[in-house]
């Protein structure tokens, strides 16, 4: 069993910042890539950051330059740092991570229940 318990999420004023943290828990050997994908209500769920293995990491051009990935590989933690928001950011981000798991070998993947972020105007 793997368990991913999000926090962080609340609501801002446009240029504010917050943290969000995705803590990994359970049956887990080690973990592979982390992300973080968000979803405004009406559209599609969009991968906003990515980390891999290594500390490799991506950001979409929307958030480039504003938001920050990180893990913590001790912790099996994965942060998000957000600044400069702004109201388009507004939507309930989902962590995400691929782990190998205890046991098995095997690779599992799993998303967190999602943090609402709002920003208001």
């Amino acid at each position: 069993q793997v368990q991913l318990v999000e926090s962080g999420g609340g609501l801002v004023q446009a240029g504010g910042s917050l943290r969000l943290s995705c803590v990994a828990s359970g049956s887990i050997s080690r973990i592979n890539a982390m992300a973080w994908y968000r979803e405004a209500p009406g559209k599609q769920r969009e991968m906003v950051a990515h980390i891999g293995s290594g500390g490799s990491t991506y950001t979409a051009d929307s958030v480039k330059g504003r938001f920050t990935i990180s893990r913590d590989n001790a912790k099996n933690t994965v942060f998000l740092q957000m600044n400069s928001l702004k109201p388009e950011d507004t939507a309930v981000y989902y962590c995400y991570v691929d782990v190998i798991v205890l046991y098995s070998g095997g690779p599992a993947r799993y998303w967190g229940q999602g943090t609402q972020v709002t920003v208001s105007s």
